[in-house]
């Protein structure tokens, strides 16, 4: 299996970045020209869970919408999910992408390092590693910053 990785320093602490993340009505909120939408369609946010991101016209042309389901939640610092439905799924199989909230060592109430990091195997050998998808979610969580200075 392939591995992708990135992260950003935010100017928020751990807690306030993984509350965003887990809320639906805040995470639609942040930036919804890259996310348009969220909904747990199926539980509530813990492992088996379904969730639905919707897309925002920013990410429109490359994924419209994605369904996934919560395998791991390690309160207050990360999320596991696999994609079930959408593009991403008819490109690689499996995709799963790990969002995790760390605080940033001895600055634990100011900052935090927000990491994504996905796991899959292109469907075909054509298909490029997902680089889109990790700079436009590396580009939305940057987006909580700004979000919480509103």
């Amino acid at each position: 299996m392939r591995t992708m990785k990135g992260e950003v320093v935010l100017n928020i602490p751990a807690e306030k970045a993984w509350e965003m993340y887990r809320n639906n009505e805040i995470i639609s909120k942040i930036n919804p020209e890259m996310l348009a939408g969220a909904e747990y369609i199926e539980g509530d946010g813990g492992p088996g869970s379904l969730r639905l991101f919707k897309l925002g016209p920013a990410v429109h042309g490359y994924v419209r919408e994605s369904t996934e389901q919560i395998e791991k939640v390690e309160t207050g610092r990360s999320i596991t999910y696999r994609v079930i439905e959408g593009e991403l799924r008819n490109m690689y199989d499996p995709y799963r992408v790990t969002f995790s909230f760390t605080p940033v060592s001895g600055q634990e109430g100011e900052k935090c390092i927000a990491e994504w990091k996905a796991e899959f195997e292109p469907l075909s050998p054509a298909t490029p590693p997902p680089e889109k998808a990790r700079d436009a979610a590396l580009g939305f969580l940057e987006s909580f910053e700004k979000f919480q200075l509103c």
